[in-house]
């Protein structure tokens, strides 16, 4: 008996869910991005605030790692303001992502000096033409992404207003009247 390629393609989708392959897809982009800490760094100096430094940089792109190896496409969002109407979250954009990272690394992106890295980077922004930041999910490339999500954190927000401020922080009731404190300066 021969198969004909519309039948055998019509079982193979029936014996190996699309699902699968997605699942598949944003584990490998997922793993390629955690290996490739290096460039993921050297795009974190090149588009995360100075005033971060080293340290404060590298934590801030391993959140940002986290947050993609715990990203699951069709999770439920949060609901808008006024609106009871439910989200999910759309198709990975880990694989995106670690693609475009390949395509810097192949460039020896984290070997290049900060200011040409920063000139890249913007080039490449440039060619996207986005509007705004936007949601950190939906973002057209990973430094945009980057930048996203750092600008949703806590850690924005106080370097920001140069205050710390510790918003999405339980502080207590009493003291939401006070100024708050200044953010300690290093150096």
């Amino acid at each position: 008996m021969t198969l004909s390629r519309r039948a055998f393609l019509g079982w193979l989708a029936t014996a190996v869910p699309a699902a699968a392959f997605v699942r598949r897809a944003h584990a490998f982009s997922v793993d390629h991005l955690a290996a490739d800490r290096r460039t993921l760094r050297a795009l974190g100096e090149a588009v995360l605030p100075s005033e971060l430094g080293s340290a404060g940089i590298a934590a801030a792109v391993d959140r940002f790692q986290r947050w993609i190896a715990g990203y699951r496409e069709g999770a439920e969002l949060l609901h808008g303001y006024g609106t009871s109407a439910l989200e999910k979250a759309g198709p990975t954009p880990a694989t995106k992502w670690a693609t475009q990272l390949a395509r810097l690394e192949a460039k020896r992106f984290a070997d290049l000096p900060l200011e040409q890295r920063r000139v890249m980077v913007r080039a490449e922004l440039a060619a996207l033409n986005p509007e705004r930041l936007g949601a950190v999910g939906s973002a057209p490339h990973v430094a945009a992404a980057l930048l996203a999500h750092f600008y949703a954190s806590p850690e924005a927000t106080d370097l920001c207003y140069d205050a710390k401020i510790g918003k999405q922080s339980c502080r207590p009731l009493a003291t939401s009247s006070r100024k708050p404190l200044p953010l300690a300066k290093s150096g």
